[in-house]
């Protein structure tokens, strides 16, 4: 990417959205019959939830081949066509309660160029600012990755990375249906996680991806059972893809008093999603 270009996607720093919402009845059983018995059942809305909220909604007429909004409105215009949700660092400040009227301001905080292993990165982060009408619920920092087309399954060019002692483990099935669902909920349309022959022949990966939201998901439901609270900080990062339909491992053990250092392990037993959560 030329300089000229660097510097115009460094003009999208500071960009703003705001979007409103309401948490529905309907919104919270569809949730919790997606994820069926790894949705925890609380008094407030499962942890998770706000990303099934305040969706960005953009008309067909709009859209770029993967399904996302086209680049250069909201996020900036980066020329590398693979883009993945990277990793989140969230603060659940108060819970969000079902008939809740929710409103979500994003700012687009940072634009960052590096050089990995695959070739050239482009960062860009997010920060999300959920509130009802009581104040904040929920503070993130989401981290969007853009790269080049890959040839081949990045799984089968990296090391099975040492399997964390887990003193809690939960098997997780993920199956297309579970797949379009999770999509749906959170109008998600980018066509890797549901149209197989996009996924393969376009983007290069070896069978649909499981979203990293979703198994960040299943991680926060599954250490609220384990706690029996849902967790008031969490964090993820991507490491490698899922690729479904298959039965996902998740693993949690305690690193202190109020924290949990947890991950997601493919049936391979690559290691797809590390995360850390705490009360």
């Amino acid at each position: 990417m030329s300089l000229d270009s660097s510097a115009t996607l460094q003009k999208w720093i500071g960009r703003t959205r705001e979007v409103e919402d309401i948490a529905t009845p309907r919104l919270l059983a569809s949730f919790e019959a997606t994820l069926g018995p790894h949705a925890v059942r609380l008094d407030e809305a499962p942890p998770g939830l706000h990303w099934c909220l305040t969706p960005d909604i953009a008309d067909a007429r709009e859209l770029g081949r993967d399904g996302h909004a086209a680049k250069g409105g909201f996020l900036p215009p980066v020329q590398l066509p693979r883009r993945m949700w990277a990793g989140s660092d969230m603060r659940f400040l108060a819970p969000i309660r079902s008939g809740d009227k929710v409103r979500r301001r994003s700012t687009l905080s940072a634009v960052e160029e590096k050089k990995g292993r695959s070739g050239k990165l482009t960062f860009v982060t997010v920060r999300h600012e959920f509130a009802n009408a009581a104040g904040p619920v929920v503070e993130e920092d989401q981290i969007i990755v853009y790269r080049a087309a890959e040839a081949g399954p990045a799984s089968q060019m990296a090391p099975v990375a040492p399997r964390l002692t887990a003193a809690h483990e939960r098997i997780a099935d993920i199956d297309t249906v579970m797949l379009f669902r999770y999509s749906a909920l959170t109008f998600n349309g980018h066509r890797i996680h549901y149209d197989t022959p996009y996924a393969t022949d376009v983007e290069h990966y070896p069978g649909l991806v499981i979203h990293g939201p979703l198994q960040a998901t299943l991680l926060m439901n599954f250490a609220a059972v384990i706690v029996g609270q849902a967790p008031r900080r969490f964090s993820f990062r991507g490491v490698l893809p899922a690729i479904g339909p298959q039965t996902l491992l998740l693993c949690g053990t305690a690193r202190g008093r109020d924290e949990m250092e947890m991950e997601v392990r493919a049936s391979d037993g690559h290691l797809t999603v590390k995360a850390t959560a705490q009360w």
